[in-house]
């Protein structure tokens, strides 16, 4: 039986290129301390206890406003309770507070938008996510990278440091193999990695920025792995593609703020 770990919460602007810290050890599983700054769309959900923050999942500023993250971040009876924090570079140093107004996510799919409670000045360190072209599909071995806070090892602590791991796009084709992932493969998904280098808990919800002609596009929200271990070959880290949902996106992100508050928050099934 082929088992999947959700990568669980734990109790079109610019051209960035991915940098590193040298002189420090591996991350993500597998991967390097990314230098600050690196990826200035790069957001840390963070919860409530006992007087504390803690880093829950990861998400990608796409609007002033608006935060794209997966859906199972903010589906699991702790949504009233949590809260949102930008953070800039690799430390986890606060930059902007807010409390999260709304969630809005897709019924069933593993991605949400949540509305911030007011919108975010940009500079040079913050930036928003570009998005793909609606529908857009990426080849077989297609650059990308994936970055969050996530444990460095299955069954690991957090990291306290933002890293990025290199992982190529494996394409419908190959992931969906029988001794890859199969049928629990979808093609509203997009597949990366699958050797060394992975996603693991703590993840979920930050991006897949990937590369084309030259420039860095959110292609992926960070959605599930393997129940064996977070890097298992031929078992890459599964993502919700973002391409599939830029119409539905572009639909809520526009909506006046009155009417994002009726919107009905349906729990995934």
């Amino acid at each position: 039986m082929l088992a999947v770990f959700w990568f669980s919460p734990v109790p079109a602007e610019q051209n960035v290129k991915p940098q590193y810290m040298e002189a420090l050890q591996d991350r993500v599983v597998g991967g390097s301390v990314a230098k600050p700054h690196a990826w200035p769309w790069q957001i840390s959900l963070q919860y409530l206890s006992r007087g504390s923050y803690y880093h829950n999942c990861g998400g990608s500023l796409v609007r002033r406003g608006w935060v794209m993250t997966a859906a199972h971040c903010v589906s699991i009876g702790r949504v009233r309770r949590v809260f949102l924090t930008l953070y800039m570079g690799s430390a986890i140093e606060p930059l902007f507070f807010c409390l999260i107004v709304v969630t809005v996510y897709a019924i069933k799919d593993d991605i949400a938008l949540l509305r911030l409670s007011s919108n975010v000045t940009l500079n040079s360190y913050v930036q928003l996510a570009s998005l793909p072209t609606p529908g857009q599909i990426l080849p077989n071995n297609n650059p990308c990278y994936i970055t969050g806070w996530g444990s460095t090892q299955t069954g690991g602590p957090l990291s306290d440091v933002l890293k990025q791991a290199y992982l190529p796009v494996r394409n419908y084709e190959t992931c969906s193999r029988s001794d890859w992932w199969g049928s629990i493969v979808k093609k509203s998904m997009v597949c990366a990695g699958g050797s060394r280098n992975s996603g693991c808990s703590g993840d979920s919800g930050g991006p897949l920025n990937c590369k084309v002609k030259g420039r860095y596009y959110v292609h992926g929200v960070t959605s599930f792995g393997s129940s064996l271990r977070c890097n298992t070959p031929k078992k890459p880290t599964v993502f919700t593609r973002v391409s599939a949902y830029i119409g539905w996106m572009e639909g809520v992100s526009t909506l006046p703020l009155s009417k994002v508050f009726a919107l009905k928050i349906t729990p995934v099934k």
